[in-house]
Formats: C-alpha cells, structure tokens, sequence
C-alpha cells in the first residue's frame, strides 16, 4: 500500500473514532465502502490508537440537551445527519415524511453532517443547518431564530448574521462524543421527537 492511501486510511479512521458513533465494526464497514476501488486487505489494518481521554460528553451532552428541547418545539434535531449538507436535507425530509406517517407534525429542521463533525474536530467549530419543511423563507428563518436561541440559552456560543443562507456556527466547539451504543441520526431523532410528543 502506498504512503499516501496508508495516511488517508489512518485520517479517515481517526475521524470515524473520534465521532464518537461508530463502534470497530462499523468503521471497517465504512472503510471498505470508501476505499472499496483500492485493492485492500482490511484483514491487515488495524485501527489507530486514538487518545480518548477528552472524550468527557460535556460538551455533546449540552448540545443533545438542545437537540431534545428543540424537538419538543416541533423542530425535528438530528445528530449525525447525513454526509454533506444535501444529504442532511434529504435525511431531514424522508424524517418529516415518516413522522407525518405516524401523526406526527414538525415545523422545521435543525442538523449537522459528518462533514460537520469532521470541520468540529479538526477546527473546533460545529455548523449547524436549519429549515423548513414547506420552502417559505420567513418561516425557515423563524425556525432558526428558535435554534440559535436554544443553542444561546444552553450556553452555546454563536455566530450567525440571521439570514437563511448561513448556517448556525458554534465557535468555539469541542468535540468530545464518546462511543456509546444510543441511536442517533434519523433513528434517534425519531424516537426522541416521538418522546417529545
């Protein structure tokens, strides 16, 4: 295996540690898949000994605090959504579709991607992207009125120039998720949602 692959297989498993959701099987799962055109023998690697002793919840408990409180305000909150921003909203409406299924109404939708927790760690900022779900700019921006300020109210710090275009920057933010065996992303946000109603 060449120098570069072998980097950017230890980066990607550092992050995928780091995240904090996924156990070993899990990151030789997503490996596999990203790197499946490289002629690998997954057998062979072994995973990077990340330090985790910063890896206390503080910080991510907060913000799973805000996220729960936000679904009780009818705005679907999903950890760990999606990759990218377009696969978040693509999430965050399959969501609304399946909550309306089960008689469930929400206003909006609140997320951060992988890509996001990636840009937490390595730069300690997380953004968080917001909406609606009926494409209505007063009411997406409303709906990101409420997130930044239940964001504030638990003693997050943020920047945002209220518009619906930016996303919501927590600056600073640590990441320091721990693994542990909840669900979260569309399963988690559901069920939490659903306990909220």
């Amino acid at each position: 295996m060449d120098e570069n692959l072998a980097e950017e297989i230890d980066f990607v498993s550092r992050m995928l540690i780091k995240s904090g959701f996924y156990d070993e099987e899990d990151i030789f799962e997503i490996l596999e898949d990203q790197f499946i055109e490289e002629d690998i023998d997954f057998d062979e690697i072994t995973l990077p000994d990340v330090d985790l002793n910063d890896f206390n919840n503080k910080n991510f408990l907060n913000l799973e605090k805000t996220f729960n409180e936000l679904a009780s305000k009818d705005i679907i909150a999903i950890h760990n959504c999606g990759y990218d921003i377009e696969e978040g909203v693509a999430d965050a409406f399959e969501l609304f579709v399946h909550l309306r299924n089960n008689k469930l109404e929400s206003k909006g939708f609140c997320f951060y991607t992988y890509d996001d927790i990636e840009g937490a760690i390595c730069e300690g900022i997380l953004n968080i992207t917001f909406g609606d779900f009926d494409e209505d700019e007063d009411k997406a921006l409303e709906i990101g009125k409420v997130v930044a300020e239940a964001l504030t109210n638990n003693d997050f710090n943020i920047e945002w120039d209220e518009t619906i275009n930016t996303q919501i920057k927590i600056n600073p933010f640590k990441w320091d998720k721990s693994y542990d065996e909840k669900e979260y992303g569309m399963e988690g946000a559901f069920e939490t949602f659903k306990k909220n109603h």
